[in-house]
């Protein structure tokens, strides 16, 4: 994953770019019915059940749109919450709350929605070593929120992105000429250019797996689309040569059973892509 102060800068341009789609030149409902001197209160209303998160990116957003104004956190990031908890009051300038109650609640909304289905996954793994892991079906331009709240729900991440470590799919294979032609060219590229980048290699089948283990420096194997009787095969020939990664289809139904194969993780793109937003609410006080 990227550094932290990679990650803040993704942080910053969400907020700056979603401030700018949402104000334009003026939040013109509440300026022109609202005093510019009015203050007030609001409370982060709970009206569904899950893992809450996007608590600290909301402190963010305020003090972005407005550094006066000022929370009360009752409920951190993580903290399992039901219908009718009040996450958090802010207060301050009435204006300044509602220019910023839409990307709050629109972030949280769907972080929250991550976080819970995260640890869903995460409760079907207890008691395995297997963890779960993120990929980079996300949402075009809030990666970072998204992938923050697969952390918050107790997945880990994948990768960030394209830059931060290599991934060698199966089109990458095909185009280069096939698993060894294309770990080897990897390698070279990473040395000319001074590179210290992980490599994962994606295998289709047990063949292929044999194939990537006769080259050095693979970080990972992902077993793509494995059945459970290859993939147990899979974990046993890779031994303790690399880290394994099983993907593909991977459902709540069949994530423990995977578990059970051995591989050290699982990575599921619908963490992400396949949820529903939490219910949360910013109502005045």
């Amino acid at each position: 994953m990227i550094s932290e102060a990679q990650f803040q800068h993704e942080l910053d341009l969400i907020i700056a770019n979603a401030v700018r789609e949402d104000v334009g030149d003026g939040d013109h409902s509440s300026l022109a019915c609202i005093p510019a001197s009015a203050q007030g209160k609001a409370k982060l209303l709970v009206k569904d059940e899950g893992i809450i998160a996007g608590v600290a990116f909301a402190q963010q957003v305020f003090h972005c749109v407005d550094p006066q104004l000022k929370m009360e956190i009752l409920m951190e990031d993580g903290s399992p919450v039901k219908y009718g908890d009040v996450v958090f009051y802010v207060e301050g300038s009435s204006q300044s709350i509602l220019k910023a109650e839409r990307l709050v609640l629109n972030a949280m909304q769907r972080m929250s929605a991550i976080a819970t289905k995260t640890q869903d996954f995460v409760s079907l793994l207890d008691g395995t070593d297997t963890k779960i892991l993120d990929t980079r079906k996300t949402t075009p331009g809030i990666r970072a929120l998204e992938k923050w709240a697969v952390n918050i729900g107790g997945g880990e991440n994948h990768r960030f992105a394209l830059y931060d470590m290599i991934m060698l799919k199966d089109n990458h294979i095909d185009f280069a000429g096939g698993i060894t032609k294309a770990i080897q060219k990897t390698k070279d590229y990473l040395k000319e250019h001074g590179k210290d980048l992980k490599i994962i290699v994606e295998a289709r089948n047990l063949d292929e797996v044999d194939e990537i283990l006769r080259s050095d420096g693979v970080y990972r194997i992902l077993l793509d689309n494995f059945d459970y009787d290859d993939t147990r095969e899979a974990v046993k020939r890779i031994g303790d040569r690399c880290l394994t990664e099983s993907s593909g289809g991977i459902t709540e139904e069949t994530i423990r059973t995977y578990a059970e194969c051995g591989v050290n993780y699982i990575s599921s793109g619908a963490l992400t892509h396949s949820v529903y937003n939490m219910d949360l609410s910013l109502k005045a006080v």
